[in-house]
């Protein structure tokens, strides 16, 4: 099986760094053009020039802050005017927010629902019409296993990837018919930046942090941002023509529900 992504436009945001900039790579190899969206110029444009592309493909790094209505119509219209259209749209922008109920307030709880809810409804609001208009497109959301299996002191992060998930759903049954394909991937465990952070912050090496992570996955081992992106890629392409509305869990088999 080939897997091809030529002549396509992909988006992905919270592309500069960690499972971002590692699917937008993987598009660029596999033939896109590509679009990474983030707030910082500087990982932005660090991340532009580590993605080999051939003569003739481009790779666009746009400054926009997807948890603000006004950015998102922006940095979208920068990518629509460079590309001409987006064929495939990755919404991987957030981060880990996760406290006992107590203590999100309704400031916290807002974050999370602009970043990694309303980033998604509004970008994907503005694929759509052209989506459909030619009867071809991949939305993919990227969750995290809390979605399905919620644990305590997870909010409000949980909460908004099951409501991204519902959205996955919803966007999936409405899509179908006109050649949108959408689907969720749900990140367990994958080896990232953050953990490399957490590794200095703490002072304990990373290979320790990885291992003490690993003792409750069955696959022995925490996942790379590469195993990540190759799912993307083939959700992206034409192999995946019969696969839609589904969260599949990129975990090692860690989480309690399939």
């Amino acid at each position: 099986m080939q897997i091809t992504l030529k002549g396509r436009k992909a988006l992905v945001t919270g592309g500069s760094l960690g499972l971002g900039f590692a699917i937008a790579k993987e598009f660029a190899e596999a033939g896109a053009d590509v679009a990474i969206m983030a707030r910082r110029r500087g990982p932005l444009d660090e991340a532009a020039a580590a993605i080999e592309v051939a003569p003739g493909q481009q790779v666009l790094p746009v400054v926009c802050d997807v948890a603000r209505a006004d950015d998102v119509k922006r940095g979208y219209g920068e990518v629509a005017a460079a590309f001409g259209k987006i064929d495939i749209l990755v919404n991987n922008a957030g981060m880990s927010n996760a406290a006992p109920f107590e203590e999100v307030t309704d400031a916290r709880w807002q974050e999370d629902f602009d970043l990694k809810l309303f980033a998604a409804i509004r970008l994907t609001r503005l694929a759509w019409p052209q989506m459909k208009q030619q009867r071809w497109g991949r939305i993919i959301n990227v969750l995290n296993t809390g979605a399905k299996a919620p644990r305590p002191a997870s909010a409000p992060t949980s909460v908004t990837r099951a409501a991204g998930m519902a959205l996955t759903k919803v966007l999936a049954g409405e899509g179908a018919a006109h050649g949108i394909l959408v689907n969720a991937m749900l990140v367990g465990l994958i080896e990232s930046d953050q953990w490399v952070r957490r590794a200095q912050a703490t002072g304990v090496p990373l290979r320790d942090v990885l291992a003490n992570m690993a003792k409750d996955i069955p696959l022995g081992r925490v996942g790379t941002a590469q195993e990540f992106a190759n799912l993307a890629c083939f959700l992206a392409s034409d192999a995946a023509s019969y696969i839609t509305g589904t969260a599949i869990n990129v975990d090692g088999g860690r989480s309690p529900v399939p």
